[in-house]
């Protein structure tokens, strides 16, 4: 009956969950409940997996603590896949220390990436990058090599290290090949995407065009005054402005910019920086007063000069002025960009990864909803929320991995 699990646990490996089945459909001993958990999840039904996991655990004997911890380490990227980012990072955090003083390497390095890609999910960079330093850089297997250099690449796409984020992902791509699971080539190919599809548009003199992520490194590097929609700041080189509790005073910086090197006449800015219909003498005061401070915001880097029709912006030590706007004008272009995964988001997993309230996000998720933009399913805590589903690949974080030995 062992040969049975050591069967079901090499197909899991294999990346055939059907065959995993196959082999302990019929089985209620704690290893076969793990074996069906794992191979539940790989097939989709994460509540079922997680609920055949927890009943494996509670199986497991008090002398069977690395058999709990692997499942503990199941558990969570299951977690992770269902954007469950409440999930108790500190049980994942002792299952990887049971782990690691049992010997179990491999798992222990599962459990190690599974916390980096909750990290890098949530945009704590330092701290995925500390766990990956943990973990060392010794060989790995086909397979969690694949999620190693995974995480790499996707702090390098965060950080605007386009080079080694391509590094990372070929690496990714040859260990993928070597494992032969469709989901890694997936996923490998996923990210790749990324690199190739535009990630911004450049506004400069009235004009737009669309940049590639290699391209907004080389614009963060240049020495062009840059009014960065995504972070709602004024940039040029090393020095940052930060306008993003500032609306009014980021609205005209973005209006002087695109208008750059003409002026923009006082009607114009008051109507796109202050909504008014109608312009009158209190909106010409406030626009003195908001002009005045913005001038003030942006002296280490470009001064507000009035002329004879409005105000124009002079930028210091440079000579060019550009927008870097995002790829589609929206006003919770954030939430989508999470949604884009594929993957289903509760809303207060999206107020975690966002840094915002609940409240704002599902404020954001309805009107969303209301334009067909995204869609939910379930009730209460089990509602979720997409995107319409589009041709492709989906975006898979459950990988197979040697959850379980024999």
């Amino acid at each position: 009956m062992e040969s049975l699990i050591t069967a079901a646990a090499r197909a899991l490996e294999a990346g055939d969950p059907l065959g995993a089945l196959n082999r302990v459909a019929l089985r209620n001993d704690a290893p076969s409940l793990a074996l069906r958990g794992i191979a539940m999840a790989q097939l989709g039904d994460l509540a079922k997996a997680k609920t055949l996991l927890r009943s494996a655990a509670r199986a497991f004997g008090p002398r069977e603590a690395v058999a709990r911890a692997r499942c503990v380490v199941a558990e969570a990227e299951i977690a992770l896949v269902s954007r469950d980012l409440s999930w108790p990072t500190k049980t994942l955090a002792a299952a990887r220390t049971t782990l690691e003083k049992h010997g179990d390497v491999a798992n222990a390095t599962h459990a190690g990436h599974i916390e980096a890609r909750r990290l890098l999910l949530v945009g704590r960079l330092d701290e995925a990058e500390r766990i990956l330093a943990e973990l060392g850089t010794s060989p790995l297997p086909p397979a969690p090599q694949v999620v190693r250099e995974l995480v790499v690449a996707g702090i390098a796409i965060r950080r605007l290290r386009t080079k080694d984020a391509r590094a990372a992902l070929a690496r990714a791509a040859d260990a993928a090949s070597l494992a032969g699971i469709p989901g890694l080539t997936a996923e490998v190919e996923s990210t790749n995407r990324v690199l190739d599809t535009p990630a911004a548009r450049l506004i400069t003199h009235g004009n737009e065009r669309p940049l590639l992520l290699e391209q907004v490194e080389e614009l963060a590097a240049s020495d062009a005054l840059v009014v960065d929609m995504f972070h709602h700041s004024v940039r040029r080189r090393g020095t940052i402005v930060s306008l993003g509790t500032r609306p009014v005073l980021f609205a005209l910086a973005r209006i002087l910019a695109q208008a750059w090197p003409v002026d923009v006449s006082r009607e114009k800015l008051i109507t796109g920086a202050f909504g008014a219909r109608h312009v009158d003498e209190s909106h010409r005061a406030r626009l003195r007063v908001e002009i005045g401070r913005l001038r003030a915001k942006l002296k280490p880097v470009a001064d507000v000069t009035a002329t004879k029709q409005g105000f124009a912006l002079t930028p210091r030590k440079t000579r060019q002025v550009m927008v870097l706007a995002r790829p589609v004008e929206e006003k919770h272009a954030a939430v989508l960009a999470f949604l884009s995964d594929g993957e289903p988001w509760s809303s207060s997993a999206l107020a975690l990864a966002l840094g915002t309230s609940a409240r704002t996000v599902q404020r954001a998720l309805d009107e969303l909803a209301r334009s067909n933009k995204v869609q939910s399913f379930g009730h209460g805590r089990a509602r979720r929320w997409m995107t319409p589903p589009v041709p492709g690949f989906p975006t898979g974080l459950l990988l197979p991995g040697p959850l379980l030995k024999t």
